[in-house]
């Protein structure tokens, strides 16, 4: 009996619906009623790999709602990852069924995004999430057992339309019209109060009342005792966008020994020619600071200790040198700390790495950076001075081996060359190093030639442009006499 319901159940409502009768049998009372509306093929959109091993990124805006019709190559939405945001666009012609998610909302890599409701193409493949629409005028109503396991999974993923205050399928909604039924005065019974098919045919007395079980959902919104007073004043917020990179990066950072090495620069020197060119730049349309000196600077030492510009293969325990200086520059945004670099460092004037830092700042400021301007990053400074403090203690950003952080700059006395006191401007850096590979004599090397630099900008002007060693110079003091000599 209980077969012969499951095959011709649907004949029996829809007689009852059409004449008036009740269907008594007993098989009944155990029973869900499904209608599947067979529309075109809906397909799931999922989000694709965007690169760099994300695996995660957070919806921060949607370009379309529910019902709207699109064509191909048309832009959906827009995602950040922990590195930069991403515009997807359409692969598909057709209309918006569902969005799978909000607005602040964690997408994972390979799940869907939203469903699509595309034309069928003949012959191919339908095991999509919905059903096809039939050529057939009459709607089957099926009767299947009460879900289990896998059939209430697929009942919680089916699509739900809000209307008002009614959470219903369409399918719901159908025989609620067909039998001229207000679904606000039905007692819903599924997950966070939806109506079910089963709820209106006991609004209707065509199965007994009780048949329907309330979802647990429903059970648990009864209220609970009150928390703490403690508790009741804490907000949980999960790590997600630039704050879980973050977490992640540093995490792994805090794997490597860290060797610190500090000093002072007096940059008085560096004062006045960057005042001399303040206009000229300007001019150009260029805001010029303090930071695309330090860049140079620390491109040109880098060139004498490569070793500073490499990276650990820590598996094969090797150390990979870099024939250019990508130096990453950690800077502030409205999404948080992110720290993308300037390309090619070493090829580039001060004014043009001033240029690439205008443009890299504005970028991130309107969260526009995009997965190529964090790529391949070598060495990495950051000017924590332009908020305040003097010496830190910067983390290295794996796989990197070295990292430089920048305090403020300050007007102290100190001594000139005939011992009288002069107010100089002082600046205090402070570098990280991977003390698996680089010693204290190495760091300390390197920040000298960064420091004659930066307190004889003249130093600039006599840089010559050479190949970059990929090995440790074996003869330092020819290295040094070339120098001295260019």
């Amino acid at each position: 009996m209980a077969g012969l319901i499951q095959r011709h159940g649907s004949v029996l409502v829809r007689r009852f619906l059409t004449n008036g009768k009740r269907i008594t049998n007993r098989a009944l009372a155990v029973t869900q009623f499904h209608t599947s509306a067979q529309l075109d093929k809906t397909v799931s959109f999922n989000l694709s790999d965007i690169g760099e091993g994300i695996r995660e990124v957070t919806v921060k805006e949607w370009f379309v709602k529910e019902g709207d019709v699109v064509e191909q190559f048309d832009n959906l939405c827009e995602v950040q990852s922990d590195k930069a945001s991403v515009t997807i666009t359409s692969r598909y012609d057709g209309k918006i069924l569902k969005l799978h998610k909000m607005v602040d909302e964690i997408a994972l890599v390979g799940k869907p995004l939203l469903d699509f409701d595309v034309e069928d193409e003949e012959g191919e493949d339908s095991s999509s999430s919905s059903s096809g629409e039939s050529s057939s005028d009459e709607e089957e109503v099926k009767v299947q057992a009460v879900a289990t396991g896998a059939g209430a999974a697929a009942a919680t993923a089916a699509s739900v339309i809000s209307s008002g205050k009614v959470l219903a399928t369409p399918a719901v909604r159908r025989i609620a019209m067909e039998n001229k039924v207000d679904l606000r005065e039905v007692k819903p019974s599924g997950k966070h109060g939806r109506v079910l098919k089963g709820d209106v045919l006991e609004f209707l007395n065509i199965i007994p009342q009780g048949t329907v079980k309330p979802h647990p959902t429903l059970a648990q919104a009864k209220p609970s005792a009150a928390a703490p007073c403690s508790k009741s004043l804490e907000t949980v917020v999960p790590l997600k966008g630039v704050a879980k990179a973050m977490y992640k990066s540093m995490s792994e950072s805090l794997k490597i020994p860290h060797f610190a090495y500090s000093d002072e620069i007096d940059v008085s020197n560096l004062v006045k020619v960057r005042e001399a060119l303040k206009a000229e730049a300007l001019a150009r349309g260029v805001k010029l600071t303090y930071m695309p000196f330090f860049v140079k600077a620390a491109s040109n030492a880098l060139k004498e200790f490569p070793l500073v510009n490499s990276s650990f293969d820590e598996p094969n325990e090797s150390v990979i040198y870099k024939s250019y200086h990508n130096i990453s520059i950690a800077m502030h945004t409205p999404q948080g700390l992110v720290v993308p670099n300037v390309k090619n460092v070493d090829s580039k004037s001060i004014l043009q790495i001033a240029a690439d830092l205008n443009a890299l700042q504005e970028r991130g400021a309107k969260g526009t950076l995009t997965p190529d301007d964090f790529l391949n990053g070598t060495f990495s400074l950051s000017n924590i001075g332009i908020i305040g403090g003097t010496y830190t203690h910067p983390c290295i950003m794996a796989p990197q081996v070295a990292i430089g952080a920048i305090g403020q700059t300050k007007v102290l006395p100190r001594f000139d060359a005939s011992g009288n006191v002069v107010p100089a401007h002082i600046i205090n850096v402070s570098w990280s190093a991977d003390h698996r590979i680089i010693d204290g004599v190495t760091m300390a090397s390197f920040s000298n030639a960064w420091k004659r630099q930066l307190e004889n900008p003249n130093l600039f002007y006599c840089r010559r442009s050479r190949p970059i060693s990929k090995q440790p110079s074996k003869k330092p003091w020819k290295r040094m006499h070339l120098l001295r000599k260019g």
